[in-house]
């Protein structure tokens, strides 16, 4: 009888065991079912019509003004720091031949979102000396973030043996571990973006600055797919920019589109690219360019009063005075070729565009001359002054 007794209390037992347990798996499942959908509604996960629905409209504001200090005030602490802890995490010299020997492709380069980006989208494949300059320049200045020229001109990069390839095409570039080169396919660029449709619609032997208003919109493209920062290759870097989400002005009130850094995914080149479609007119000059970061900026604050001394914050983007890029605007371009009693220190710049577009005579740096540019060649690109100094095959 005792015997009977126990074994029934041991299945009362199992059974009580049984049911709550079955309760705890259903409320567990139904929790991680609410996590996975969480989970599967981030950023990444979303289609680009998806991404900028959940985006709020840009609120336009007042500026805030940033206190104009120097650029070399900046500690290299303070710059790790800043740059959203890209430099922590990337340490792009030290695993630079490993990300080379495993993944040659631009997703994985740039997946940490802070590459610095150039273009070239016309048919040329050997840049000039100029270029090789503001990417030997931007390699020295950020030596733990990839450098990334995108060449239209180019054939496919799959192995090692290609890139070993163009290494030697670009023997001023090769040692460098931190520079890299791929071929720029326009359509690959504009896929997933407002921009594929203008794209595939276009009829690029009637647009008359089609290698302008290409190379606009693929900036704005790339920025946006992997964030970073774009650059002109006219530019020459001269010292790091502490921060990630700017504009620059080339005048008080007027953006230029030559160099910008943003996040990935971030709002503003979205919002650019869909004015550029609804509002393209590639027969202008600058419209798809600076005339349309001009416009875009003025969604997010009025900046009507800005004076063109001070850094300025509209929403989250820092809009750069004009002497961080332009120090010498466009009108005075020939003074980057002209004789100097003393060299400007530039001291409040971070980079100097020379305006190529403007030098239609294709005045070129001369070895020796001293000249600004050729001061600046010495100073920044010097691998490239002395191939160029040695007579080494470079294009002027």
């Amino acid at each position: 009888m005792l015997r009977a007794l126990q074994i029934a209390l041991l299945l009362l037992v199992s059974m009580l065991f049984g049911f709550f347990y079955g309760i705890t798996m259903k409320q567990r499942n139904i929790l991680h079912s609410i996590l996975h959908f969480r989970d599967s509604r981030t950023l990444s996960n979303l289609t680009p019509v998806q991404i900028m629905t959940e985006f709020q409209e840009p609120t336009r504001t007042g500026f805030t003004s940033i206190k104009p200090t120097s650029p070399q005030q900046t500690t290299q602490k303070n710059l790790v720091t800043e740059q959203n802890g890209i430099s922590k995490t990337s340490k792009m010299s030290t695993n630079a031949k490993n990300i080379r020997l495993n993944e040659i492709n631009p997703l994985y380069v740039l997946r940490h979102g802070n590459g610095i980006i150039f273009l070239e989208t016309g048919d040329r494949t050997q840049p000039p000396a100029l270029v090789l300059c503001a990417l030997e320049s931007a390699a020295r200045v950020y030596p733990e973030r990839p450098v990334v020229f995108f060449i239209k001109g180019l054939s496919d990069v799959n192995t090692k043996y290609d890139e070993e390839n163009i290494q030697r095409k670009f023997p001023t570039l090769s040692s460098f571990p931190n520079i890299y080169i791929f071929p720029l396919k326009l359509e690959e660029v504009f896929k997933d973006t407002p921009l594929l449709s203008w794209f595939q619609k276009t009829n690029r032997d009637l647009e008359q600055y089609w290698i302008h208003v290409s190379s606009d919109g693929c900036r704005l493209a790339l920025i946006w797919k992997y964030g970073g920062i774009y650059m002109d290759s006219d530019i020459i870097s001269i010292r790091p920019i502490p921060g990630h989400n700017f504009l620059a002005a080339q005048f008080p009130l007027e953006s230029n589109n030559a160099i910008f850094g943003l996040s990935t995914h971030h709002e503003f080149p979205w919002v650019a690219m869909t004015d550029f479609v609804k509002n393209y007119k590639g027969a202008v000059w600058g419209h798809q360019g600076p005339q349309l970061f001009t416009r875009v900026l003025k969604n997010y604050c009025d900046f009507s009063k800005f004076d063109g001394i001070e850094d300025i914050v509209c929403g989250n983007i820092s809009f750069l005075n004009p002497q961080r890029f332009y120090p010498i605007s466009y009108p005075q371009w020939r003074r980057y070729y002209e004789i100097w009693k003393s060299f400007p220190t530039f001291n409040d710049s971070y980079g100097l565009h020379l305006w190529n577009t403007m030098n239609k005579e294709q005045i070129s740096m001369v070895p020796g001359d001293k000249t600004l540019v050729q001061h600046l060649y010495q100073e920044y690109c010097p691998t490239t002054y002395a191939a160029f100094a040695t007579n080494e095959k470079i294009p002027h």
